[in-house]
């Protein structure tokens, strides 16, 4: 497959499309090979002025000759949007950004056996996000490079067998973002009980996940062994891991993790999965 001149169709044009696409224009994908179909009329013109792109408010044949169909939509719109796009798509390969629709429903809304689903998180925005993936047993390798190709921009990847794994990547990085924001939001509020700004606390806390994520990434440690280095026994990071852990902040953070999987599993079921 001559990826470079591909033609791909995205069903839904809202933040996630607007990363993808203009994470591909970059690359050096020519407008002219990228169809959007939303029926915004302010959000198509958005497209238009932006990227240069192709816009449509509804499908029809045009999505035939699409080698790859994105779906953008949000979740429980997601049998609406398909309806009209499925006598045109059956043959292409189908990339899901939408959480919650397992591939047979997919499968089932489309004709379509080469599906590929994927589960990324909000910072892709910027280029520092990680998606889940999972391919159909029909997807080729030419379809995983081409959807490598179209996510790439979007930050990092990961490939998982099972698609019931996507529901733990959900629970861990779709989710997780959400979860570094509660840990600042809650510096934040020490800070200023500790005589600092919000400004100060905001900075300093950020600065510091930043900091502590990078040092982790790249070293050959576990993230336990780098905890350790920085716990004198009796000083200050002591005091307050010594209180979290009183507190149970570790269970209560793994609980959590495991009812937003559980919480994905529901969704998944719920939309005919």
């Amino acid at each position: 497959m001559d990826t470079s001149s591909t033609r791909i169709s995205f069903i839904g044009g809202g933040n996630m499309a607007s990363a993808l696409i203009g994470g591909l224009l970059k690359a050096g994908r020519a407008p002219q090979d990228i169809l959007v179909v939303d029926p915004g009329e302010a959000q198509r013109a958005s497209l238009q002025s932006r990227f240069g792109v192709r816009t449509q408010g509804a499908a029809d044949a045009a999505l035939a000759g699409s080698a790859l169909v994105v779906w953008a939509v949000k979740p429980q719109l997601f049998n609406e949007a398909a309806a009209p796009c499925a006598a045109h798509v059956g043959g292409a390969l189908q990339l899901s950004v939408m959480a919650g629709i397992r591939s047979s429903a997919i499968a089932r809304a489309t004709g379509a056996t080469r599906i590929v689903r994927s589960m990324p998180n909000t910072p892709a925005l910027i280029g520092r996000g990680i998606a889940g993936l999972f391919a159909t047993a029909a997807v080729r390798a030419e379809d995983r490079a081409l959807v490598e190709q179209v996510l790439a921009p979007t930050g990092q990847r990961l490939w998982v067998a099972q698609e019931a794994d996507l529901d733990a990547v959900t629970a861990l990085s779709g989710s997780g973002p959400a979860y570094v924001f509660y840990f600042v939001e809650a510096m934040m509020q020490a800070a200023v009980e500790m005589g600092l700004s919000p400004e100060q606390g905001k900075q300093l806390a950020l600065a510091t996940f930043d900091g502590a994520a990078a040092l982790a990434a790249q070293s050959d440690e576990p993230p336990a062994v780098l905890r350790e280095r920085v716990t004198s026994k009796g000083g200050t990071t002591y005091a307050a891991l010594q209180s979290m852990q009183a507190d149970g902040v570790g269970p209560a953070l793994v609980k959590a993790v495991r009812a937003a999987q559980r919480r994905a599993a529901e969704l998944g079921d719920e939309f005919g999965g």
